[in-house]
């Protein structure tokens, strides 16, 4: 099979106990690739990429996926995406008003997830529970539901000071995350927090944030025979084929027998795909 790459789809079974299931986009196919977990695989990059909005030919990816063009002209490439809490929009400066209405001002998730460890994250409404997948949390707690981007933004910046808001995704690839009671660190997080919460909340009022206080935590389950002992890392741009056993899969990363790679790192390439 053969066609240009965008990040792994993922699907969450009714059955929770079950393991995520993956499938591969190559242009119009999807390859499921739980089915392939034990087996040999084979990717081999063809040369050719085209950005992932405006589908143009280019030589060189930025920010997963995005020509140059694009990568500079873009709002959804801004560094506020990464970090809310400087939101173009809020600060008049938003190169695409409409675009940054229709997709900051919805519906947002304050959330703390364990992947390496305990983390604080924000995601739309929307992409629960697609971005706690893609980041390879085992386990996440939705805490607060916010209006906006910006707020969220805001609120994850106050509980950052107390518990990192980032993965190690070295760490995540080498095991399965230990347990942890995301319940009770969340009410001593919001204890901790409260001046800063507050504060938020007067600014924007009450109606803007809803504390999730009824909310349980969601297990998550991926398809993992076996974790890699050391880590290394597969580049597409250093070399073109990358093979072995396909031992599992989470986050957006397969984990060979040789080595793992980051799929979404190439959105928009070419690629030759066999088993």
């Amino acid at each position: 099979m053969q066609g240009y790459t965008e990040k792994m789809q993922v699907r969450m079974d009714m059955d929770k106990s079950k393991p995520v299931q993956y499938e591969l986009p190559l242009g119009d196919q999807r390859v499921a690739l739980n089915p392939l977990i034990g087996k040999p695989i084979k990717l081999i990059y063809t040369g050719k990429i085209r950005c992932v909005h405006c589908n143009r030919s280019m030589k060189k990816s930025f920010n997963q996926g995005y020509c140059y063009p694009c990568f500079t002209s873009l709002a959804q490439c801004d560094i506020c995406i990464m970090k809310p809490e400087t939101c173009h929009y809020e600060a008049g400066t938003c190169r695409e008003p409409t675009w940054g209405e229709a997709f900051c001002f919805q519906p947002h998730v304050v959330y703390l997830a364990n992947s390496s460890a305990i983390k604080v994250g924000i995601t739309r409404q929307t992409q629960i529970p697609t971005r706690w997948i893609d980041q390879g949390a085992v386990q996440a707690l939705p805490i607060f539901k916010v209006q906006s981007r910006y707020i969220s933004g805001l609120i994850e910046i106050a509980i950052a000071k107390h518990v990192s808001d980032k993965t190690s995704w070295q760490q995540m690839l080498k095991s399965k995350a230990e347990p942890v009671d995301l319940s009770a660190k969340r009410d001593e997080l919001i204890a901790v927090c409260a001046a800063e919460l507050a504060e938020i909340s007067q600014r924007f009022g009450p109606q803007a944030i809803e504390f999730l206080a009824d909310e349980s935590v969601v297990d998550i389950h991926f398809p993992v025979d076996s974790y890699p002992v050391k880590v290394k890392s597969f580049n597409l741009d250093k070399n073109a084929e990358v093979s072995g056993v396909l031992h599992g899969i989470k986050g957006q990363y397969l984990l060979l027998d040789t080595g793992v790679i980051n799929i979404r790192k190439f959105a928009g390439y070419e690629l030759e795909f066999s088993v």
